[in-house]
């Protein structure tokens, strides 16, 4: 498991969700309108010069691991460090959120503005086709929200984990993280996930629910300035 998780963003965009992604040779991004995340074979040495070839001025994308200097038609634009976490804890006894609904297609555009206002990590319009996405709606509105993402082996990822800042304090996600862990070790795989180191709060609760802490690595967004 720990080789798969080291480097998950290369291993699921070169293996399980290649169908999903695009580039070639040691780089691969997830296409456009997924997730705007970037997997090298060498996490340490990423090949922008390949990844010229499949995107625009201006793009920007989540690397994972690479620490080094950008060349110069690329540029840093934000930088942290965040953890990957492993469930380590029995499989919850009871769905806790029997009143999610799964989301459907035509209801990608809601996923997007929830992501875009609460900022649960990198999401596109079509991230919700990477897997299951259960949400709770309140008077038509999507308020809370939480899905699946990276995948390969045995592994599956909890993630665009968000509640909508008016309805906080529910419990909600709570409970949509733990549907999904359930959901995912009746199909015999391992959940995991990612947060920002900074996020104490996050971090504290996904203990808590009974995640640990495996891994924590540098995080950049890198966008295209020139051409």
């Amino acid at each position: 498991m720990s080789a798969l998780l080291d480097n998950i963003m290369w291993n699921c965009l070169s293996g399980p969700h290649a169908k999903f992604a695009a580039g070639s040779g040691d780089v691969r991004r997830y296409a456009p309108g997924f997730s705007p995340i970037v997997g090298c074979r060498d996490p340490q040495r990423p090949d922008f010069a390949a990844l010229t070839n499949y995107c625009s001025v201006g793009d920007s994308f989540y690397v994972d691991i690479w620490s080094g200097t950008p060349p110069a038609d690329w540029q840093i634009t934000r930088e942290a460090t965040m953890f990957k976490m492993v469930w380590d804890a029995a499989m919850p006894s009871q769905d806790p959120a029997p009143d999610a609904a799964l989301l459907r297609p035509e209801q990608a555009g809601e996923a997007l503005e929830l992501a875009k206002l609460t900022n649960p990590g990198p999401f596109g319009i079509r991230t919700p086709e990477l897997g299951e996405y259960f949400g709770y709606f309140e008077d038509g509105r999507l308020i809370a929200m939480a899905g699946e993402r990276l995948c390969v082996g045995d592994l599956h990822e909890v993630s665009g984990i968000c509640t909508h800042p008016d309805y906080q304090g529910r419990g909600l996600a709570k409970k949509l993280t733990l549907k999904l862990v359930r959901r995912q070790m009746q199909r015999g795989k391992t959940p995991f996930l990612h947060v920002m180191s900074h996020n104490t709060s996050a971090r504290a609760l996904y203990e808590k629910l009974g995640f640990r802490n495996y891994r924590e690595t540098v995080v950049r967004v890198v966008t295209r300035v020139r051409p």
